[in-house]
């Protein structure tokens, strides 16, 4: 990355500073059904915690609803410390909030360095106006974006398909094509919805390297969902679980795993046997 961008995801958490990401007594109904029941959590700065739960518990929802793409019925969110839960999408995203899908969104008929190369918000380029009247300012942006482009395919090791169609990609490639398209806006924190669902465990390694050491040496924040527990308990920590729309319960990767509750209704017999 460039030193700018470095710079700007750089750091570690200050446990003096409030947490990062705060849901507060979060709902969601859609017609009878309650998908959120007043949840309520934190995702503390520079951490990577995963949040598990059978299918139907309301992780997606409560990421939809985190990231603007349905409004609450009641509840706040706050992004630090400031609330976000009436904003739109790219609202929340120019905050520095970015997610995933668990099902690849790339643009198929674009190659992979097009895919980067859109994301910068207010690219001069876009009004027509600009691109004839101030050419240089144009090009001038447009390079430095490309050079953060190559940057970013260099770190994710997808140089060899740059100019590859994004529709070409294996699942795994277009994982990691997610994560450097979140990379070229500059996040604090990323909601990873089911990174590790239809990869290989090659690709998913390095998706699970490449997680850690923008943690790490960056300071990015992850909040994962996942159905991996292996992957889950050795890369998150805390881990939060949701069960009817609520959290369950929250911990270090060895109490959930110890856990009855969760051991019984989430985690399955292997553990179940383990902590037994």
């Amino acid at each position: 990355m460039t030193d700018s961008t470095a710079s700007s995801l750089s750091g570690a958490s200050d446990d003096r500073r409030p947490p990062l990401l705060e849901v507060h007594d979060l709902a969601k109904s859609f017609g009878g059904l309650r998908a959120v029941d007043h949840c309520s959590f934190q995702v503390q700065r520079g951490t990577i915690t995963g949040l598990i739960g059978p299918n139907g518990a309301g992780k997606t929802t409560v990421f939809n609803l985190i990231t603007g793409f349905i409004p609450p019925d009641s509840g706040r969110i706050l992004l630090d410390g400031q609330d976000i839960g009436h904003l739109r999408p790219d609202q929340i995203f120019a905050r520095g909030l970015c997610r995933t899908f668990q099902i690849p969104r790339e643009h198929g008929t674009m190659s992979v360095l097009e895919n980067l190369m859109l994301v910068p918000a207010g690219q001069s380029g876009e009004h027509w106006w600009k691109a004839m009247l101030c050419p240089g300012q144009v090009r001038a942006e447009e390079s430095r974006n490309l050079e953060k482009a190559h940057e970013v395919l260099d770190y994710l090791q997808l140089t060899h398909v740059q100019h590859e169609y994004a529709a070409n990609l294996s699942g795994g490639q277009k994982k990691l094509l997610e994560m450097g398209r979140m990379l070229m806006a500059d996040p604090q924190i990323i909601l990873l919805d089911e990174p590790a669902a239809g990869v290989n465990r090659t690709l998913l390694q390095s998706i699970i390297s490449n997680i850690k050491a923008l943690a790490r040496d960056r300071g990015i924040t992850f909040l994962l969902i996942e159905h991996d527990m292996n992957m889950v308990m050795s890369l998150c920590d805390p881990v939060i679980v949701m069960s009817d729309g609520r959290k369950l319960a929250e911990g270090n990767p060895e109490s959930v795993r110890n856990n009855r509750a969760v051991l019984e209704a989430y985690l399955g017999g292997q553990y179940a046997a383990a902590a037994g």
